[in-house]
């Protein structure tokens, strides 16, 4: 509904079980550690969380962000799409 997921013509991808939630929902989860295995990681590591509480030290001005659903912020690139392939009982699908 809000666009995340269109069909993809790829025949391969990843398998994704559909879990039941203990709230009785249900949510799609895709197996992405084949992809994993394929990722560059990251040389970058993240602060420690004392440091960054050193840094707000005497600061005046805060603000927050919510990254509850943070997994749908970030855009892929558009030659990166097909990597997020997997598929359903009803096809094959991309982010």
């Amino acid at each position: 509904d809000k666009g995340f997921i269109r069909p993809s013509f790829l025949t391969m991808g990843s398998s994704s079980p559909i879990c039941q939630k203990k709230d009785g929902s249900f949510r799609v989860s895709i197996d992405y550690r084949e992809l994993n295995k394929l990722t560059v990681k990251n040389r970058y590591s993240p602060p420690r969380i004392d440091d960054l509480f050193d840094q707000l030290q005497g600061s005046s001005v805060y603000s927050k962000i919510d990254l509850r659903s943070g997994y749908h912020q970030l855009r892929v690139r558009e030659e990166d799409v097909p990597t997020t392939a997997f598929r359903t009982r009803h096809g094959h699908y991309e982010f």
